[in-house]
């Protein structure tokens, strides 16, 4: 017997127009993902947020009056387990760090192929936590490196915690760029089990609850 795939739900917060077309036409192209509404305000948003409880929302950042890291800070309040995908065409890093702390679950740049768009939806939808490699590198430029890129290491064993072994801070630089488990996978010749396996190990040593927050630490920290 087929079981039945559940449609992803998904909101588009996005001020232009034919950006808003484009996002809808590429993501209805899939038949487990189905565009609910669209807006061009954050205001708006937050309304569409509450009146549909969708799965996943594009969340474009550079929304005129509230602008999408202040709309995604508010959605969180409003629904802590709705997930959102910021959407930038920018490459200011100011913008990129403070996405990063607003709560999205995903970041991408507009100019993402759209099947790959169909796949972050999906990947960000089943709680996966997506970086755009190009954002990763923005991340990575903002902030200084320390003399010592073993950071993490010396605070792990003074805070009574084991350190990252060498393969695990392969995993990491790939975790940064945005790759998923099964494109870490491949790239370290492993299975998508043990890929699986030297994340979590990596978050729990690390201290932190997902993968962004994993990356954001380790630019800060220069581990990668």
């Amino acid at each position: 017997m087929t079981v039945a795939t559940k449609t992803i739900s998904v909101i588009i917060v996005e001020d232009f127009k034919l950006t808003r077309v484009g996002l809808r036409c590429a993501l209805n192209a899939n038949d487990d993902i189905e565009v609910l509404a669209e807006c061009e305000d954050a205001q708006e948003g937050l309304n569409l947020i509450q009146k549909y409880n969708p799965d996943v929302v594009l969340m474009d950042l550079g929304l005129p009056g509230m602008n999408g890291i202040e709309a995604t800070i508010k959605a969180k309040e409003m629904n802590p387990k709705v997930k959102i995908i910021a959407l930038t065409s920018h490459d200011r890093e100011e913008e990129v760090v403070a996405a990063l702390s607003s709560g999205a679950t995903g970041y991408c740049m507009k100019d993402i192929d759209p099947n790959k768009l169909a796949d972050v939806v999906r990947d960000v939808a089943n709680g996966v936590c997506w970086l755009d490699p190009e954002i990763a590198q923005l991340a990575l430029n903002s902030f200084p490196k320390p003399e010592n890129t073993r950071l993490l290491a010396n605070n792990s064993n003074q805070e009574g915690r084991v350190p990252l072994t060498e393969r695990e801070y392969e995993v990491l630089k790939h975790l940064v760029t945005g790759k998923s488990n099964t494109e870490i996978a491949k790239e370290l010749i492993v299975s998508v089990h043990t890929a699986k396996a030297h994340v979590c190990s990596i978050l729990q040593k690390m201290c932190v609850n997902d993968r962004v927050q994993a990356a954001v630490k380790a630019v800060k920290e220069g581990l990668v």
